[in-house]
């Protein structure tokens, strides 16, 4: 309940709500399954006495577990200050200690240490040494292009079932079976999250829905894939 509510009022304002709506809340199981926590009186209209009671019991309850929480959360953040831990994101390497810790790094010294030497996480001390690190890739060192970004764009529905039926690549595959449907009316789009050369696959590979080759074209499909077409054609081109 207290994920819902944060206290004994807030907890009837709630029920009225309940009650004006006409919905029942019941607890689900043990002793008081049975109880109504919406109930009222006939005469008064006032919460029965017994719904009353439950409710600043579980109030209490949960205020209590919530305030024993924030005591022991503030008793470990004592315990860590007393022997010297400070809480928070870990500083950064310095400018003028960069050259320092790269050298040292080049020098054999490790990523841990080099972290408890300048007090500082292990993730900033490979920040600082990142294009030294095994895995820094060569296109990285030479300034090589970065990695294609995926782009999301709404697929007709039309399109996507057809393609579903057409042999795809692996790529073109996961990506339709990864898109989120979203539903519109009696139809829906297949919202699609691929780099935009899988986009223009999948686009090509819809060319049989513009008709073609004896096939009339259904103008549902036809203009369903210029959809597609238009929204794929916004991407920005991509280099030869």
């Amino acid at each position: 309940m207290f994920r819902l509510v944060r206290g004994t009022g807030h907890i009837l304002d709630v029920l009225d709500v309940l009650h004006r709506d006409q919905v029942a809340l019941r607890i689900h199981d043990g002793a008081f399954s049975a109880m109504d926590l919406t109930a009222r009186h006939p005469r008064t209209g006032e919460p029965l006495s017994t719904v009353k009671f439950m409710v600043q019991t579980l109030a209490a309850a949960g205020e209590l577990q919530r305030d024993l929480q924030r005591e022991l959360t503030y008793d470990g953040l004592r315990a860590a200050e007393a022997k010297g831990s400070k809480g928070g994101r870990r500083p950064a390497v310095a400018a003028a200690k960069t050259d320092a810790v790269r050298t040292a790094y080049l020098e054999g010294r490790s990523i841990a240490a080099l972290a408890r030497d300048h007090r500082v996480s292990r993730g900033a001390i490979r920040t600082a040494v990142a294009d030294l690190l095994p895995d820094h890739t060569v296109s990285e060192q030479e300034g090589g292009p970065a990695p294609e970004t995926p782009v999301t764009l709404d697929m007709p529905g039309k399109v996507a079932d057809f393609l579903r039926a057409t042999d795809l690549e692996p790529a073109e595959r996961a990506a339709l079976d990864l898109g989120a449907t979203v539903r519109r009316g009696q139809g829906y789009t297949l919202r699609v999250t691929a780099v935009a050369a899988v986009h223009r696959r999948l686009l090509h590979r819809s060319q049989p829905l513009d008709g073609g080759e004896g096939v009339p074209a259904v103008p549902a499909q036809r203009k369903a894939r210029r959809e597609y077409e238009n929204r794929v054609g916004a991407l920005t081109p991509t280099g030869p």
